[in-house]
């Protein structure tokens, strides 16, 4: 068993209660809190996507936008050194800084090793 399922756009967590002998979760990803329980994986799965559509439909009927789970940008803190080295890469590579970030992320993973950083933007 995984301890993530999805529905729509949305995805949530699967978490176990010994203390009450159920399984319950969360819409993940989103501020409002929007979440189930079951006592068996098929009803958490039933409970998760009665969840996700009664979410769907309280924004549409309240006029609200539902929270999208990853609006396509994320903040780092990196440091003042680090960010003007990865602001330098960037500028020389004639590229952009989260252009930068995104290429070289599937080239190397993200660690809190300065160096193993800058050589990912080829400055080391």
């Amino acid at each position: 068993m995984t301890n993530q399922m999805q529905y729509k756009s949305d995805y949530s967590s699967i978490e176990a209660s010994t203390e009450n002998n159920c399984l319950y979760g969360k819409l993940q990803f989103i501020r409002p809190l929007v979440n189930y329980e079951g006592q068996a994986v098929a009803k958490l799965e039933a409970a998760f996507h009665e969840a996700v559509d009664d979410y769907l439909q309280t924004c549409q009927e309240l006029g609200h936008n539902p929270k999208i789970s990853c609006k396509g940008s994320f903040n780092i803190r990196a440091g003042h050194d680090l960010h003007l080295a990865a602001d330098l890469g960037s500028v020389r590579n004639v590229s952009t800084l989260g252009y930068a970030a995104l290429k070289t992320s599937s080239e190397c993973s993200f660690t809190a090793r300065k160096l193993r950083f800058l050589a990912c933007f080829r400055l080391a």
